[in-house]
């Protein structure tokens, strides 16, 4: 079990698929602050970052670190290219997500999560978290398994109402099969997906330490429902706002539409903070927090911190590509980027954050020319047959075929793949077979402040370490905040348990 001493006043957000790289985590942890990777699609980043070669050989490096050879040594075999792809050739698949899952579905999945976190925590003392997605269920299991072997220290879930993570964690530590509900349209019966660490791991499923696990919420109740039991209490809460880049909780009135066919936020979508505090539990504010007039209101409102995600994500430390930074720091400086939030674009449901850039899916003709494919898969949902048998669809996916197999037309329209979007942007996009190449989509918050400020202090661009120190003054590792209870209590919370 592991122990905090020092809660961080800055949390780096976990963002898209690898924006959030370990190089980005790595600065903001070596930063004195708390680094997160993305743990989205990480087995497909590892296996196509193998593909294209391994520059650098920094994958080959954590997967030597890998405490089971044999099972790093069979994702060698299978992806690796030492001289890299040729130029127009696509990317070989991964298996996509299932209820039921090979062992060469876990085993990378495992690898692709301790690859990343061991990455971002080489080479120094500070505190790495991963975050995941509560709407990819079927994922989740394996992957934070790879997370807690690589030493993980926090654990971060949004998107969706994440009570069975802290049981989750509890039995990964112990070495215990684990698993969590996934939700099957149609079904009257739960299904689950689970793991079994000491199957895949053998002894080196023993000893594992448990990472704090913070909630990501929207709303007083839910932080308040998922603090009232031990099985699903969180070690702290990030409270995100409606300006958060990624995915954003629907506004209470989900008809509530602007001039543009924006989501409108109300002031019943406000979080009480009060009643938050009141929980006894510390938490980090997110959404139109980047900047240090608000790092230091927050702290006033009785936070640990704050959450930032688009500063970071436009760092040099980043995982974005370096032609989207450019277009992104371009528009930022003459005040041209928009940010909308689109309630169509995610396969989810929820709404969604689209930087507004020519030449990729934000672009109507872009959207419009691309051929409607699902073959990352890890947004398709699983749903009963009629025949009692699970499929699986994606409002995303060609909506004849989403059709056929009993979905809405109308769920498909606008439906972006936020899978192959997301890849894109960071240069990890694929390559079909007839020279199409998967245009980028870019997610960030609403509110450009906070860098429209950076931009003028760093005109040539900034690193992770520049926000830090902008955001805190310098000062990277301030004092714990008591939250109402004694500083020897703040300084030996014990995940898991109640910290009330």
């Amino acid at each position: 079990m592991s122990t905090v001493t020092d809660l961080p006043r800055v949390i780096q957000g976990g963002m898209g698929v690898a924006v959030s790289s370990w190089r980005l985590a790595r600065a903001v942890s070596q930063a004195g602050q708390l680094g997160v990777v993305s743990g989205t699609a990480l087995d497909t980043v590892m296996a196509r970052r193998l593909q294209d070669g391994d520059e650098g050989g920094h994958v080959r490096r954590a997967l030597a670190a890998f405490p089971v050879a044999g099972m790093a040594e069979r994702v060698l075999d299978r992806y690796f290219n030492p001289v890299g792809r040729e130029p127009g050739r696509p990317y070989r698949p991964v298996p996509k997500l299932t209820l039921r899952q090979s062992r060469e579905q876990q085993e990378l999945a495992v690898v692709g999560n301790f690859v990343e976190v061991w990455l971002a925590k080489d080479g120094h003392d500070g505190t790495v978290g991963i975050n995941y997605l509560e709407k990819v269920q079927m994922a989740t299991p394996a992957a934070a398994l790879g997370a807690v072997v690589a030493g993980v220290d926090f654990v971060l879930m949004g998107a969706g109402v994440p009570r069975e993570i802290p049981r989750l964690l509890d039995d990964l530590s112990d070495g215990r099969v684990a698993g969590l509900g996934v939700d099957v349209q149609g079904a009257e019966h739960p299904y689950r997906v689970e793991v079994d660490p000491q199957a895949l791991l053998g002894p080196a499923a023993s000893g594992l330490r448990r990472p704090w696990f913070l909630a990501i919420v929207s709303a007083s109740v839910l932080a308040a429902y998922l603090a009232r039991a031990d099985t699903t209490r969180p070690d702290g809460f990030v409270v995100e706002g409606p300006l958060a880049g990624g995915h954003n909780a629907p506004p209470r009135d989900k008809h509530a539409r602007d001039e543009v066919g924006e989501p409108v936020y109300g002031p019943r979508d406000e979080v009480d903070l009060a009643k938050v505090a009141l929980l006894g539990l510390p938490f980090w504010l997110a959404g139109s927090r980047g900047a240090p007039d608000r790092l230091a209101e927050a702290i006033d409102a009785g936070a640990a911190g704050v959450q930032v995600g688009t500063a970071f994500a436009l760092s040099e430390d980043s995982g974005l590509s370096d032609p989207l930074r450019r277009d992104l720091h371009r528009q930022v400086t003459d005040g041209t980027l928009e940010v909308r939030t689109d309630p169509l674009a995610s396969p989810t449901g929820f709404p969604f954050k689209v930087a507004q850039l020519p030449g990729t899916l934000s672009d109507a003709d872009v959207y419009q020319e691309r051929q409607r494919m699902c073959d990352l898969s890890y947004l398709r949902a699983p749903y009963l047959t009629a025949d009692g048998d699970i499929g699986y669809r994606c409002p995303a996916e060609p909506a004849h075929m989403y059709v056929r197999k009993g979905g809405d037309v109308a769920d498909t329209v606008g439906r972006r793949c936020l899978c192959n979007g997301l890849t894109a942007g960071v240069a990890l996009g694929q390559t079909r077979r007839d020279g199409f190449s998967e245009p980028a989509l870019v997610t960030l918050g609403s509110d450009l402040t906070g860098v429209q400020e950076l931009a003028a202090a760093y005109p040539d661009g900034w690193t992770a370490a520049d926000v830090v120190g902008w955001l805190t003054g310098s000062a990277h590792r301030l004092s714990a905040p008591t939250l109402g209870r004694t500083p020897e209590a703040v300084l030996t919370l014990v995940p898991g348990k109640d910290a009330t």
